[in-house]
């Protein structure tokens, strides 16, 4: 067994939320590079060209990427050797949340009440999902989530019989309805089985799979292809002005669902895509 103290936990998480904020990671980096250079519109490759320069100065000048910080959506791949000691895990990892949102100078965007709507002053709570998973390592995958780009996010709760048709015809209609307000070129995650709470964590989770990594799944891959093809004919372009690049990748998890359903989250991402992974 492993003995972890939870303040390496804090110190990580902290780091982590200030990284995601100022630097993209590599595989949206190349992304965005490549979709400059491939795409049609003259309009369209000014706006990725300018996407691309303000990413440099992020990082360069560590100012944010984008003026929405996030709410913070962390995973924990916790292994089930690992005992951690010196507190309450999730205290810990918000902890490590309000220490970088704080430090980092990052906007604090979370309200305590939905509806009461008082700022927390500090971007805590964030919304944690635990797994237990075999070892003694602890995964920790950190991903602010805007909401210009989660409030375009949909659920269908599909019929068997609509089958995989069904399915694109779903995401498709969450993207045409997305439009601009998503600050495309988008990320599209896709969440396919389960239940309607499941599909949606998968949806969320496939966000933070690498953007130049397709699913192992034959039959998936050629539909994470098809739609990345078809969302690119839509028109919607970058910035939503037209152009071949609305999307730079479709990301798509499945899960066994029960006989009678065919549950579909689709949760869009904007051009930055946050996402810092590390194991301790």
């Amino acid at each position: 067994m492993r003995i972890l103290n939870l303040s390496k936990v804090t110190e990580t998480v902290k780091e982590m939320c200030i990284e995601a904020n100022h630097f993209l990671s590599e595989d949206m980096e190349c992304a965005l590079r490549t979709a400059a250079e491939k795409e049609e519109s003259p309009l369209g490759k000014q706006i990725l060209d300018q996407l691309g320069e303000n990413m440099r100065i992020a990082g360069a000048d560590m100012i944010p990427i984008c003026q929405d910080t996030g709410m913070a959506v962390i995973f924990m791949e916790i292994g089930q050797e690992v005992h951690f000691e010196g507190g309450i895990l999730e205290d810990a990892v918000n902890e490590g949340v309000r220490q970088g949102y704080a430090e980092g100078f990052l906007r604090k965007s979370v309200v305590k009440d939905p509806l009461v709507r008082e700022n927390t002053k500090d971007n805590t709570p964030a919304v944690i999902h635990y797994s237990i998973v075999p070892g003694e390592q602890v995964k920790i995958t950190v991903a602010p989530k805007g909401f210009g780009s989660e409030n375009m996010s949909r659920i269908f709760m599909l019929k068997p019989a609509d089958g995989v048709e069904g399915v694109r015809e779903a995401v498709l209609t969450a993207i045409e309805d997305a439009g601009p307000n998503a600050c495309p070129p988008m990320v599209v995650g896709v969440g396919i089985g389960g239940t309607f709470e499941k599909c949606a964590l998968m949806a969320k989770q496939a966000l933070t799979r690498p953007v130049n990594e397709r699913s192992p799944i034959p039959y998936i891959c050629e539909l994470e292809n098809e739609l990345l093809e078809r969302i690119n004919c839509s028109g919607i372009g970058p910035g939503g002005l037209g152009g071949t690049t609305t999307a730079l990748a479709v990301n798509i998890n499945t899960y066994p669902t029960h006989i009678a359903g065919l549950p579909v989250a689709v949760n869009i991402c904007c051009h930055v895509n946050r996402h810092v992974v590390r194991c301790v």
